[in-house]
């Protein structure tokens, strides 16, 4: 039988996020969000581009930025979307 493969902490809580409706996904979505000021943690792929705006943003508005091994194809599958996504929100 196959071994299960064990989950980062931040993928079981990114999952706990997701089943509870309280995680966004999008960029757009996201920055509105982070202006808005109604997140609390965001969740980024390894291979999201032009990181520095927005790591900027979240520090203003102190807002944890937990980067993930997963690049966009994997972050999107784990958020059941059917096409990729780089960078997923958790609002208040």
């Amino acid at each position: 039988m196959a071994k299960k493969k064990q989950e980062s902490p931040e993928i079981q809580e990114l999952k706990k996020y997701l089943q509870d409706g309280k995680a966004i996904c999008g960029r757009d979505r996201v920055e509105k969000a982070l202006h808005a000021g109604t997140l609390q943690k965001i969740y980024v792929s390894s291979n999201l581009p032009n990181m520095e705006e927005l790591a900027k943003y979240a520090k203003l508005a102190n807002v944890e930025i937990i980067s993930l091994a997963q690049d966009n194809e994997e972050l999107g599958l784990l958020c059941k979307k059917n096409f990729f996504v780089s960078i997923v929100g958790v609002q208040v």
